[in-house]
């Protein structure tokens, strides 16, 4: 993608200076693709390659306050971290907020693109790692910079406070926490509603995707220490197998799901790690179990979490361990993430308006599969704060059709060949974005 000179807020503010009334759909559309042509498109690049690992986003988030500070919004950096919060006060109305975060992945990018990200960087542990944009963070914080720029030249046509917040560390699922415990609220204002969307390799280019529910499940990161008592392999009678017991443990732990959740409800317990043993011949005194749970609801969470230590202590006492030997079940609270809860009402009030302004061939329909999950939800769920989490799509329609017809399937998220087309993926989220926030800060009636 060739680089274009930057287009300045003035030039912007100029070319939309004809707007007198809140512009119909074909016209906001072509503003949008006006300033990817100019601007939007060559940032793009820009934050593709040049990547940083969560909670390293030093140059992507002076580069995003630069922009946000060009378009007019006063900016606050190094919240939560690296966290960049940027607000334009616009007479009176509703406080509202549009997030985009901005951390890549610890991945050498191979998806064959002429802008292919070869940034490399010096992590936590100190080891020197590639670093990619292997989830769409750079489409969302170059939509958060186009949405800015055309807020900020249509003042007229909305009243109230827009609230851009750069979030870091989403994939390390701790940014949006550290940002609060940055007292974001108190310093900064709380917000009425809150946005955000993702962009979506899964999802066709040119398509929204929006649920009434939970777009994405709250998630445990859970370990569970298997103690034993060890012995030689060939006399297994003298000790206490942890490898068995930790296999009895796993094969235990489905049942919380299958039989104490209800049927309806959604919930998952992965072990995705069984680290015991040394040798061949030697019983060791200890295994370790690494677990992954999901739920979409506060008190399944609980049941899940009960369930695992019940079963966890008791399998030990089956296998005859005295009470201080029983597995340790340990929750890592840093880790713990609550649901990505979309709130109805306000959901179907934006689904409508979308539908107006787009059409309603806007939307691809279907459930979610998953239980993937996101941070977002630590801004809206303790205070509890009405908000829309939406996905963008990022995959031309014709490569799903290869892939249908026996191709290669479409790269997914977090794979060294991730690959979304910035246009009409930018072009798109920002247009919805603006969309939605018009009708959120409705200018009062002349």
């Amino acid at each position: 993608m060739p680089a274009s000179p930057r287009l300045s807020l003035g030039t912007l503010l100029l070319s939309l200076a004809v707007l007198a009334n809140p512009a119909p759909a074909s016209e906001l559309a072509e503003l949008v693709a006006a300033d990817y042509e100019r601007h939007l498109g060559a940032l793009f690049t820009h934050f593709h390659q040049n990547p940083e690992l969560s909670g390293m986003e030093v140059k992507t988030a002076a580069r995003l306050a630069a922009e946000l500070r060009e378009a007019g919004f006063e900016v606050t950096e190094s919240v939560g971290g690296t966290g960049v919060v940027a607000l334009l006060q616009n007479g009176p109305g509703p406080l509202v907020m549009m997030r985009a975060d901005m951390d890549g992945l610890p991945l050498e990018e191979k998806s064959g693109l002429p802008y292919a990200s070869r940034a490399k960087q010096v992590d936590e542990s100190g080891q020197e790692t590639f670093v990619m944009h292997a989830c769409g963070h750079d489409v969302h914080i170059t939509s958060l910079v186009g949405t800015a720029r055309l807020m900020a030249a249509q003042r007229e046509q909305w009243s109230g406070t827009l609230m851009l917040i750069g979030q870091p560390a989403e994939e390390r699922i701790v940014g949006a926490r550290i940002m609060m415990e940055d007292d974001l609220w108190q310093r900064f204002g709380q917000p009425d509603y809150a946005l955000a969307f993702h962009v979506s390799a899964q999802l066709p280019a040119g398509q929204l995707a929006v649920t009434e529910e939970s777009p994405y499940s709250g998630a445990d990161t859970v370990d569970i220490i298997v103690h034993g008592i060890g012995a030689h392999g060939a006399s297994p009678h003298e000790g206490i197998d942890p490898v068995v017991l930790g296999s009895q443990i796993v094969l235990a732990l489905q049942t919380v799901v299958s039989r104490e959740l209800a049927p309806r409800d959604a919930g998952v317990i992965t072990v995705g790690a069984f680290h015991a043993g040394s040798k061949h011949n030697i019983i060791s005194d200890r295994a370790h179990l690494q677990l992954t749970v999901r739920h979409d609801d506060p008190e399944n969470r609980e049941l899940l979490l009960d369930g695992i230590r019940r079963v966890a202590e008791n399998m030990g006492r089956v296998a005859g361990l005295s009470d201080d030997l029983l597995p340790e079940v340990i929750v890592s609270e840093s880790e713990s993430v609550p649901p990505t809860r979309n709130d109805a009402p306000l959901t179907r009030e934006l689904r409508e308006v979308w539908s107006g302004h787009f059409g309603e061939q806007v939307f691809m329909e279907g459930k979610r599969k998953g239980m993937g999950a996101e941070d977002f939800g630590f801004f809206t769920t303790d205070p509890y704060i009405p908000s829309t989490y939406f996905a963008v799509g990022g995959t031309p329609k014709e490569d799903f059709d290869r892939a249908a017809a026996g191709g290669d399937p479409v790269p997914s998220h977090h794979s060294p060949q991730f690959r979304v087309v910035p246009e009409p993926a930018i072009t798109l989220g920002v247009e919805a974005t603006v969309v939605a926030l018009q009708k959120l800060l409705q200018a009062p009636a002349q």
